[in-house]
């Protein structure tokens, strides 16, 4: 009986001990995110609004995967923003307008990425920024 109660001690040590390691890492990632936007802040401020705006769709990226790996749901060896964003939504983790909205911010951050269309607006950065910031804050 002894034995028994103090295996099942053991048990929960080990379920803690795996759960506080979750914590430190999500502390961690989200610590490394605020750096990346931070710098994503300061290359737009400097009129590097194409490299900001690459940094922070690599932030978004980064999230969307952790929260699909959160959640069990499977997905390619390099997905989009807006494959992730789809995942999402069909497993019912955001609504539309969330969908939508992170659809926006995959559009700005591809007109970042591929020099053939325009040129991004300094407000179109900034939003980019913006809403990768308030995403890693509010989609779990």
């Amino acid at each position: 009986m002894k034995f028994k109660a103090q295996l099942e001690i053991l048990k929960s040590v080990e379920a803690r001990f795996e759960s506080s390691l979750f914590d430190i890492k999500q502390l961690v990632r989200a610590d490394l995110f605020d750096s990346e936007l931070e710098a994503a802040r300061e290359l737009a401020k400097n009129g590097f609004l194409r490299g900001a705006g690459a940094v922070a769709g690599v932030v978004i990226e980064k999230h969307l995967g952790q929260v699909c790996a959160n959640r069990n749901i499977v997905t390619k060896k390099h997905p989009t923003i807006s494959e992730l964003n789809d995942l999402l939504k069909n497993a019912g983790t955001v609504d539309v307008p969330t969908w939508r909205k992170i659809q926006r911010l995959g559009d700005i951050r591809n007109l970042c990425d591929h020099s053939k269309q325009r040129e991004p607006t300094s407000d179109e950065v900034i939003e980019l920024i913006d809403g990768t910031e308030k995403l890693c804050k509010t989609v779990f």
